[in-house]
């Protein structure tokens, strides 16, 4: 039987609802005089997974409540001229994160409010590349608007990890000041609070209500073997005569000017040059640079689907005509020089949708970068901080043309990690799950167990639970608040005890911990989401 962990009331009348804002009040206010003669500063911070029954009540489970519950301490602050203050709006999900943040900064504006620094965090981020990736998809955002003065990346590793991720997040900023211009904006053309897609017409398999794809980059490689494309998540099984894809296999490959070199898998379609295209028609889509679609009649193009690459530098009004007035099967492949990368492809996607423009966009990115988790992280902030705006039905992560691979194998591998982190990307982003996610908490002195090695432990078990969210809390006070948005929660409740949640509700208590994983997969295949893994 489940026991309700909270929310025992569900709707406050207005004298309820101010009575506990006077109790608060009055709690609350010997720690400000505190602060206020000590000199003091304090963080007011709200957890999406803890908000109260009464806010829960009125604003529900969304950002708003988050915002209106670190605005009720505010106003207190503010009454008593008090102003040393910080504040912060995490959540492990990091669209709820990023809405927060931004409605609270329109909130204090609104409300004359001083405008208080702002300290960013994605909670329980996790570990290795998915922690990275997510931290910087929330983080790295808010950065991009302009938005942070301090940052906390809480990573499921040693503590001293978190530090240079943070560091490498906010030192990208150093030399933006001589970026390329961006237009202004007249008026905003979508709800910066709220996630919903751009609206875009069904062109094959991109737009309108399709996930967005992940386009792979061969274009540098000369020749390629069935076995390099493993890489992208196809695997030739030479046995069996046929291709296996797993649920990260890349949906298109961009070969550039190369000719398809044998009979692709069915979950695999070749795009090439135009140039090269019209000699193989039958056997890929072609890729168009500006000037051959202005050129070209539509008949000399593919009747299925079309790809043309347009920069931030090449857009004018010439372009944007034509496009208006386009009725064939076309993907837009944006993607700019400027410095100042999400900003001006964002500016260029608003573009699209002024001149009512809905052909689907995928979003291609070039990095010179040789640090993986440099990499990581700027094309998480650059690509997913459009994705989490709804801005983008695919994503293309290439090297810069400054990138010479000496060797076939440095090549692989990164066509191997560009594939890896285009699906993390939209994962983290929550636009597209292909894999289980876990919200972990970072080690803290009341972990009650190996947050590292039973992370491993459970990943080993559940990795390849598509789409499923497991939180892994190493203790019942934070824990069961910070990892609100997960399907499961595996939380330690005291010395070699575990606690299992389904969403919010707690379904078992004082677990050994020996049993906690064997009982976790029962209560999974209990609600019918587990899968047996392949090959067992």
């Amino acid at each position: 039987m489940s026991i309700k962990k909270r929310f025992e009331i569900i709707d406050y009348t207005e004298a309820q609802y101010q009575e506990e804002l006077d109790r608060i009040r009055e709690k609350f206010m010997p720690l400000v005089k505190i602060c206020q003669e000590y000199g003091t500063a304090m963080r007011i911070g709200t957890n999406h997974g803890s908000l109260s029954d009464r806010i829960m009540s009125r604003y529900g489970d969304t950002p708003l409540g988050m915002v209106e519950s670190a605005l009720e301490f505010l106003r207190i602050c503010e009454d008593l001229n008090y102003h040393q203050i910080v504040l912060s709006m995490k959540a492990s999900n990091t669209q709820v994160m990023v809405q927060a943040y931004r409605l609270l900064v329109q909130k204090l504006d609104e409300e004359g409010f001083k405008p208080y620094p702002l300290h960013l965090g994605v909670t329980e981020a996790g570990e290795a590349e998915d922690g990275r990736i997510k931290s910087a998809v929330g983080i790295g955002t808010l950065l991009e608007d302009g938005l942070g003065d301090t940052v906390r990346v809480s990573l499921t590793e040693e503590p001293e990890a978190e530090m240079p991720v943070g560091q490498k997040l906010v030192r990208r900023y150093q030399h933006r000041l001589l970026h390329a211009p961006i237009l202004p904006i007249d008026q905003f053309p979508k709800n910066p609070f709220d996630y919903a897609r751009r609206t875009s017409r069904e062109v094959m398999n991109f737009g309108r209500d399709n996930v967005p794809r992940v386009m792979a980059d061969f274009s540098r490689l000369s020749s390629y073997p069935m076995e390099d494309f493993r890489t992208i998540g196809h695997t030739y099984l030479p046995a069996l005569d046929k291709w296996g894809m797993n649920d990260q296999g890349a949906d298109y490959v961009y070969l550039g000017q190369n000719a398809v070199p044998f009979m692709f898998p069915n979950g695999l379609k070749a795009v090439q040059d135009f140039a090269t295209w019209k000699t193989e028609k039958e056997e890929a889509f072609p890729l168009c640079r500006v000037s051959e679609y202005l050129s070209q009649a539509a008949e000399a193009f593919s009747e299925k689907l079309n790809f043309l690459s347009v920069s931030t530098q090449e857009w004018n009004e010439t372009l944007c005509t034509r496009l208006q007035q386009e009725t064939g099967p076309w993907v837009l492949v944006l993607h700019t020089d400027n410095a100042h990368a999400m900003p001006a492809l964002r500016r260029l996607i608003f573009a699209l949708m002024e001149a009512s423009i809905d052909l689907p966009v995928l979003l291609h990115r070039q990095y010179a970068e040789t640090d993986l988790e440099q990499w990581q992280l700027y094309a998480a902030t650059d690509v997913g901080g459009l994705l989490i705006d709804g801005l983008g039905d695919g994503v293309m992560l290439s090297p810069g043309n400054e990138v010479v691979f000496v060797q076939r194998e440095a090549a692989l591998y990164y066509l191997k990690e560009a594939n890896a982190l285009a699906f993390g990307i939209l994962q983290a982003a929550r636009t597209r799950m292909t894999k289980t996610e876990y919200i972990s908490c970072p080690s803290c002195g009341r972990t009650l167990f190996d947050l590292q090695e039973t992370t491993a432990m459970i990943r080993k078990r559940t990795d390849h639970l598509k789409g499923v969210k497991i939180g892994i809390m190493g203790c019942i006070v934070n824990g069961p608040g910070e990892m609100a948005d997960a399907d499961y929660g595996y939380v330690g409740s005291g010395k070699g005890k575990i606690t299992l949640y389904r969403g919010k509700e707690v379904v078992k208590r004082a677990v050994p911990s020996e049993k906690a994983v064997d009982a976790l997969i029962a209560l999974i295949r209990e609600d019918g989401k587990w899968i047996e893994r392949e090959g067992q």
